[in-house]
């Protein structure tokens, strides 16, 4: 599991005082950059193998300004060429949002997805959830 604290500012609140629903796909992409480093590990956009090919929020809980949140990333499905990724926002020991993405594994230049090399999977495989919710 990948853990990212993320500190709300007040631009992230809406009219009524919750973090507002927008947000949420921000900071999970954001938590995802130590995911993407397993791919790329400098991160940088010309060496970038991964696309998004789904994403789903949940919105479970209110979150609120003035309190850390806690990303929490696991790799719940690794296929041949894609990968299902699951997070979870949480104030305290409150839950606020889970969400799911499917990044796919891409090749450029071919212009189609492709395997992913073994040496990736082993350091994925260790960001199963053995301790992710039943969601």
């Amino acid at each position: 599991m990948f853990v990212k604290e993320i500190e709300p500012g007040f631009y992230d609140t809406d009219a009524l005082g919750h973090i507002n629903n927008t947000r949420l796909p921000v900071w999970f992409e954001l938590a995802r950059n130590d995911l993407f480093a397993v791919f790329s590990p400098a991160l940088d956009p010309k060496e970038w193998h991964l696309i998004l090919a789904r994403l789903e929020v949940d919105f479970i809980g209110e979150l609120f300004y003035n309190d850390k949140v806690q990303v929490k990333t696991w790799v719940e499905r690794l296929g041949n060429s894609s990968i299902v990724v699951l997070q979870e926002a949480w104030q305290g020991d409150r839950l606020g949002a889970r969400g799911r993405v499917t990044m796919v594994h891409y090749d450029w230049s071919e212009k189609k997805s492709c395997r992913i090399p073994d040496p990736i999977r082993a350091r994925l495989e260790k960001h199963f959830p053995s301790d992710a919710p039943d969601a």
